[in-house]
């Protein structure tokens, strides 16, 4: 891979973006304003983020930019996957330790979140509102959005990578996809161009006994069945959230809807994929 690295921490997670010239001041003081005002818009983990106040006793503000692309996008994963997806899962994450202090201490039973969020968090208008209380939480596909969004500002960038969501450039990059039980070891390679790649493991962001952060929302327990997942679509808010479906009986229709190619761990060390046409194009090959 040639080009320029520059490496910073945000919302969380390691960041390097890769391009054919170093950044300019200009260029890394907007992306960090724009990380900073997703983080503000967006981030559970902030008592002072525009989620939170509303979501503390419930209100309306003016939406941010992304409400309506993510949101949507939501509605149609909550389709998918019969509800288990669903951005008022925050509270059950907080209870399981995956709070805001990071305290990775349980501190109750699993919460299911509330049915027809779609009707407590409506996003039309102009306007985002929450009938509160509700925390919320848009993991699902909040980075993949906010890589998308980076692209936006670094349009020839060879690679954006927050943390495992990846977008990447014209020049064609081969990605590892890493064993979650191993990090030592992959499960197999692929060639992304022009298109994001993007993974979930429940051996990632885990702590307790089998606690982590793929939650299902019809019972706020971790999903079990599904380990790690893998999508490549076009843009990473869709390779995000696909990735996210892919822990549940959803997943693959969802994919398929959004033209995404994929692989998926089950917890018997089984595997699904649907990278059938990119492995006869020798652009992907599995080891499992």
């Amino acid at each position: 891979m040639t080009g320029a690295a520059w490496r910073f921490d945000a919302i969380g997670t390691s960041w390097e973006i890769v391009a054919p010239a170093p950044l300019g001041d200009e260029l890394r003081r907007a992306v960090t304003e724009a990380v900073d005002r997703f983080d503000a818009e967006w981030s559970r983990f902030r008592a002072d983020s525009l989620v939170s106040r509303l979501g503390a006793r419930g209100g309306q503000a003016p939406a941010p930019a992304d409400a309506e692309a993510m949101l949507d996008l939501y509605t149609e994963l909550s389709f998918a996957t019969d509800g288990a997806v669903n951005p008022l899962v925050g509270k059950s994450l907080e209870r399981l330790g995956y709070d805001a202090a990071y305290s990775l201490r349980a501190s109750g039973d699993p919460l299911a979140a509330p049915a027809g969020w779609s009707d407590r968090m409506t996003w039309r208008g102009g306007a985002l509102r929450i009938d509160g209380p509700a925390v919320v939480d848009v993991g699902a596909l909040g980075k993949g959005r906010l890589v998308d969004r980076v692209l936006d500002l670094v349009p020839d960038a060879v690679v954006i990578d927050a943390g495992g969501d990846i977008r990447i450039g014209s020049e064609p990059q081969r990605i590892a996809l890493e064993h979650p039980y191993d990090a030592r070891r992959a499960v197999g390679r692929v060639t992304v161009r022009d298109e994001a790649l993007c993974a979930s493991a429940s051996n990632r962001r885990a702590w307790g006994d089998g606690l982590h952060h793929v939650i299902d929302a019809r019972t706020g327990a971790p999903v079990r069945t599904i380990v790690a997942s893998w999508a490549i679509a076009a843009t990473a808010m869709t390779a995000d959230a696909a990735a996210t479906s892919l822990f549940f009986d959803g997943g693959p229709r969802f994919a398929r809807d959004h033209d995404v190619h994929w692989v998926r761990m089950l917890s018997d060390g089984g595997a699904e994929w649907s990278l059938g046409e990119r492995i006869e194009k020798g652009e992907a090959e599995l080891f499992i």
